[in-house]
């Protein structure tokens, strides 16, 4: 794929059909009266309640088609226990389509300890269990239930991370791409404005979906044409993973739904080929057999240029959520409704993060206009605005119109990070773009305080001194959340994370600019416990940071493995897919599967928590550590338990039947439950 091909996408906008939009898209069929719709061209299914905002994805998707000239409707949150509720609106003209929402949904529902959660920022009331667990499988097989010949349509994240064979954490198992559990027709991927428009157009003209195998961030089932020519990326005996460049058609074979449930190897394989296959510049279809059949994967999608962004963020938001839901708070909405999305995307390649998997690596920016258009509809519109932009940012709060300063070095990258191991030379970091929207956006009329609550990337941000001082004087409120995750390089070079001596320099040159702005500011560091290839000595040496530099996390993040993320491989497989995979061949990794490992590991992180004081000591005395037991400073844990703490920790081992007390092992350490 060359770069003229790139650009060649035809425009979003370029067959739309104004029409008189909705209030807000129809729910009901009372709602389709008042408008005088006998029937919906398009009903989408969604797992969140619907909110008629830009940061919900159905409401974009929704109000994108309708300016396509197509009657849309919504399904939120329908009781999937009988189809009926599928049936509300009527049989769709053109097709269903299905997501679980603005989250995967088991993602959703569950912990990383995979406990289930009672609360779901995306329902009203914050009430959980209003969607199913894999509600994109549920939600599809309903619809073919309620109207059996309608084209059903996958999309949203759910789908985007689990559209090949993925290996899901809450079953432990490796499942087929959701893509046939569901039984649909089409699965897209990605951002998908472009790939929507044109199925929507196409199917409504009368094509069928297996018709429409050649529009990119579509997955199908499909077999390879006869004049593509296969290159075998499932053998794992050969380094040969189908890289090499060939003239004419080509695709390229992952390992088999059935290789990768029987061999870790394979599985690993194919997350390092899928990954590689990832700039839309360069990127080739990718085949996976499943049983009898072969999923096909198109290339991903064309970003959005600045004018097709704009017009996507311009589409006429209701900007609240639907009148259904009452006085009912829903969380989301008012986390996100007094905030502002300036682009998408990360180059950052962060191995744990799906934002590269859905959203792409280049950034997508939308246009100072559009932005500032946004913010006086905030100003003027949204209820209880009291002057402040609660976030101005996205996936990364400063990456902002950075990209690759050659676009035909860009098309033809297949690195997985501009950033590691060191920030790539062809990247342009300059905060200057980013700096006048910040100062346009405080000169607005009615704009008292504008707030970055999105993640710096402090390893960019470095490069500009200018934009820390901006951030600092103005964009700060008290605290700072940055994400170093960890200080070992073990484990930060698993996660593909800079080394803690950036996060040292961002917090002189943030420490020095506060106290130039006569202002009292402080870091909130963010770490990640049991990431694969964490030892317990990096846990150690995390806690013994933390404790040096006083910081005490009251909350801290276990590693949740999330379909198809390679920090998930690694987990499953025990192999490191950013190296070279083959048998007899590959790169290891350490992964924490235990529960007590990984309770061990978080406890590391809240060492000042006297709940974890008994299970601390235990594991450093396994350690041959016992010299950090004690009250002097560079000791981590007291040696002796204050009356009534650490009863959670510090109970008695349970004895099995023959007598005998059980210990339970983590990584060669004898750690008490």
């Amino acid at each position: 794929m060359d770069i003229q091909m790139i650009t060649a996408e035809k425009p979003l906008m370029a067959r739309a059909q104004p029409r008189k939009p909705a209030p807000f898209l129809p729910m009901s069929r009372a709602e389709m009266n008042v408008l005088g719709w006998d029937a919906c061209d398009i009903v989408l299914v969604t797992g969140d309640a619907y909110v008629d905002h830009p940061s919900f994805g159905m409401a974009i998707i929704g109000r994108l088609l309708e300016a396509q000239g197509f009657r849309v409707g919504i399904i939120a949150q329908p009781d999937w226990h009988s189809a009926e509720p599928f049936k509300a609106l009527g049989k769709p003209r053109v097709f269903f389509g299905v997501t679980g929402g603005n989250m995967d949904s088991m993602v959703n529902r569950y912990t990383a300890d995979r406990r289930l959660r009672h609360d779901d920022a995306y329902t009203a009331g914050g009430e959980g269990g209003k969607r199913p667990d894999r509600c994109t499988i549920v939600y599809a097989q309903r619809c073919r239930e309620a109207f059996k010949d309608t084209p059903i349509v996958l999309g949203g994240i759910e789908a985007s991370l689990r559209r090949i064979a993925h290996y899901d954490y809450w079953s432990d198992k490796v499942r087929r791409s959701v893509l046939a559990d569901a039984k649909a027709d089409l699965l897209l991927y990605g951002n998908a404005e472009r790939a929507v428009v044109e199925v929507a157009q196409r199917l409504a003209a009368g094509e069928a979906p297996r018709e429409l195998d050649d529009i990119r961030g579509v997955a199908l089932f499909r077999k390879v044409p006869q004049d593509y020519t296969e290159l075998h990326a499932d053998d794992l005996d050969s380094a040969d993973e189908g890289a090499s460049r060939q003239k004419g058609a080509t695709v390229i074979r992952l390992p088999a739904l059935e290789q990768v449930e029987q061999d870790r190897e394979a599985y690993a394989r194919a997350s390092r080929v899928l990954h590689r296959e990832s700039n839309p510049g360069n990127a080739r279809p990718l085949v996976q057999r499943h049983g009898d059949r072969d999923l096909w994967l198109n290339p991903p999608p064309i970003p959005l240029t600045s004018e097709e962004m704009d017009a996507v963020y311009d589409l006429p938001y209701a900007r609240a959520p639907h009148p259904s839901y009452g006085e009912a708070r829903i969380p989301a909405w008012d986390m996100i409704k007094f905030s502002v999305t300036i682009m998408r995307g990360c180059f950052g390649g962060c191995t744990f993060c799906s934002i590269t998997e859905h959203e792409g690596r280049i950034i997508q920016n939308r246009s100072e206009g559009s932005i500032l258009r946004e913010i006086e509809k905030i100003r003027d519109k949204t209820p209880g605005f009291t002057g402040v932009i609660s976030d101005i940012g996205g996936p990364t709060a400063n990456m902002y119109r950075m990209a690759c300063k050659d676009p035909k070095v860009e098309a033809a990258c297949r690195r997985p990070s501009c950033v590691f191991p060191e920030i790539c030379p062809n990247l342009n970091t300059s905060h200057d773009d980013l700096i006048r929207l910040y100062r346009k956006v405080r000169e607005t009329k009615g704009i008292k305080k504008v707030m970055v609550a999105s993640g710096v990337r402090y390893d960019l941000a470095v490069e500009s001194p200018e934009y820390i001082k901006e951030l600092v004087t103005h964009h700060v409120g008290g605290y700072l959340k940055i994400a170093p995750e960890h200080t070992e390089r073990g484990p930060l070079d698993k996660m593909m994370k800079p080394g803690i001596g950036a996060y040292d320099r961002f917090k002189r040159m943030f420490d020095a600019a506060a106290e130039q702005a006569g202002k009292k500011y402080y870091l909130i560091p963010y770490f990640i416990a049991a990431h694969p290839g964490t030892t317990d000595e990096d846990m150690m040496n995390l806690a013994l940071w933390l404790k040096k530099n006083r910081y005490r996390a009251d909350q801290v993040q276990t590693f949740l493995p999330s379909p198809m993320a390679t920090a998930t491989a690694m987990y499953h497989t025990g192999v490191n897919p950013l190296r070279g995979v083959r048998h007899g061949g590959s790169d290891t990794v350490e992964a924490i599967k235990g529960l007590r490992q990984r309770r061990l590991h978080k406890a590391f992180l809240r060492y000042h928590d006297p709940d974890n004081w008994p299970v601390l000591r235990e594991a450093l005395k396994e350690m041959g550590r016992a010299d950090l037991i004690g009250s002097q400073p560079h000791q981590l844990v007291p040696a002796h338990q204050p009356p009534g703490t650490g009863k959670a920790a510090g109970t008695r081992r349970p004895v099995r039947p023959g007598g005998k007390t059980q210990r339970f092992t983590t990584k060669g350490l004898r750690v008490m439950k």
